[in-house]
């Protein structure tokens, strides 16, 4: 493992136990130790990725209770095979997708990404793959996260530039646009299209 990638797994390790002992814990010397190790794992994250401390803390120590994994949904959408991307306001391109909202379903996250950051209604058919994030994107991030990648069938709509995204495009496996990599690979997306041809597709699990 490289050296800021053992870091990371430290500090996310210490961040999980500390979070998981101020959630359980009940002696008030325990609860101020725990603190002081979820402040020690902020510490070491900030110094290790540059990212502000109080930033660091505002991402990083604001949960509680057990901590679990993170869901990210992101939508593979085609038509005539071509798949649908979303262009980001930095210019790189993106399976229209992101986090599972607490009131919502997976299925139900993932058709209202598609409408929001594509202006598409889509019906959510299939999961592609549920992968742990830090296997398949960099950089790696401080909460784990699963991603799960749904086969959808497109309706109907019109695209209009929004807060996220600013155009949307239909592309072949072979005219890809740069993409935002630490939200889909050029791998990623070739598996949606694998799962689009086969004519039976078993669900890839991490």
């Amino acid at each position: 493992m490289e050296q800021n990638g053992a870091w990371l797994k430290w500090a996310v390790e210490l961040q999980s136990i500390a979070q998981a002992g101020l959630y359980y814990g009940r002696d008030p010397f325990d609860r101020q130790r725990y603190e002081r190790i979820r402040s020690i794992a902020a510490e070491m994250l900030s110094l290790q990725t540059e990212i502000p401390l109080e930033k660091v803390r505002d991402l990083f120590c604001c949960e509680t209770g057990y901590q679990t994994p993170k869901l990210d949904t992101r939508a593979a959408v085609f038509r005539e095979g071509r798949i649908l991307l979303v262009k980001e306001r930095d210019g790189r391109w993106s399976l229209p997708g992101g986090w599972v909202d607490v009131d919502l379903s997976v299925r139900e996250s993932a058709v209202k990404e598609v409408r929001e950051e594509a202006g598409l209604e889509v019906t959510a058919e299939l999961v592609i793959a549920v992968q742990d994030r830090e296997k398949h994107n960099r950089p790696v991030y401080a909460c784990k996260v699963c991603k799960i990648f749904i086969l959808c069938t497109p309706l109907g709509g019109s695209f209009r530039p929004n807060l996220e995204t600013v155009e949307r495009g239909w592309f072949s496996l072979e005219d890809l646009p740069p993409l935002a990599e630490e939200k889909n690979t050029r791998e990623q997306v070739e598996l949606c299209f694998r799962a689009r041809a086969a004519e039976r597709w078993t669900t890839l699990l991490d």
